[in-house]
């Protein structure tokens, strides 16, 4: 167990740093574990992650952007990948398209199922709290302890499963959410993965997820 994992915060910091940040309240946890507890050094790594600044814009529309492809393999595996963000301006600057690149490379390379957590279907999660339920009463753990071991399974089987939520492979220490909250905080606009498109030679299936939330709105008449 790592340190940071180690230490047990109250319920009641995670609410005031996530009042005072604006930030997710899972970021926040994280943010006080590595600063052990300790609300000032939290806030900074939050800042240092753009991730306070990020939370504040992310109910804003973004409308423009750009698509790209990352081409991987000797043409084996192709990712198509549209990045939003609020101008036409932001979308043709060096940040925003190297972001385009490092996400649709990130695609290419672990092959997410879904860009979030909150277009994971039902049916998926339930499969999965199965699967662990029944793993757990197999080693004859009580009723009580198996679910709230979900939690950290189901935590587990979204940084799997979800882009947001997995660690970027470039770099490891920043899922592919805070990569883009970074990036939010130096540019100043809001940005949202729209959808996505992976194949791979050889494979029948292959992956197309979208953003429920980043639905693009249609221009005033």
């Amino acid at each position: 167990m790592s340190t940071a994992e180690a230490v047990k915060i109250d319920a009641k910091l995670v609410k005031e740093l996530r009042e005072k940040s604006g930030a997710p309240m899972g970021d926040c946890l994280k943010a006080l574990q590595e600063a052990k507890g300790d609300m000032e050094n939290a806030f900074v790594v939050l800042r240092k992650r753009g991730m306070a600044s990020a939370a504040k814009k992310a109910s804003r529309t973004t409308n423009e952007g750009a698509v790209g492809t990352y081409i991987h393999a000797g043409g084996k595996i192709g990712v198509l990948l549209e990045l939003n963000c609020e101008s036409d301006f932001v979308a043709r600057t060096e940040d925003f398209q190297e972001l385009l690149k490092d996400v649709a490379m990130h695609i290419a390379a672990v092959d997410p199922r879904y860009v979030g957590k909150d277009e994971v279907t039902p049916a998926d999660i339930e499969k999965e709290k199965d699967i662990y339920r029944a793993q757990a009463a197999a080693s004859g753990k009580p009723a009580n302890i198996i679910e709230k071991m979900l939690e950290g399974k189901m935590s587990k089987f979204y940084e799997e499963v979800c882009l947001l939520e997995q660690p970027f492979i470039k770099e490891s220490s920043l899922t592919i959410g805070q990569l883009i909250a970074q990036k939010i905080a130096k540019l100043g606009e809001n940005i949202s993965v729209r959808r996505f498109a992976r194949f791979k030679i050889g494979e029948p299936n292959y992956t197309v997820a979208s953003a429920k939330a980043a639905a693009i709105e249609e221009p005033a008449a």
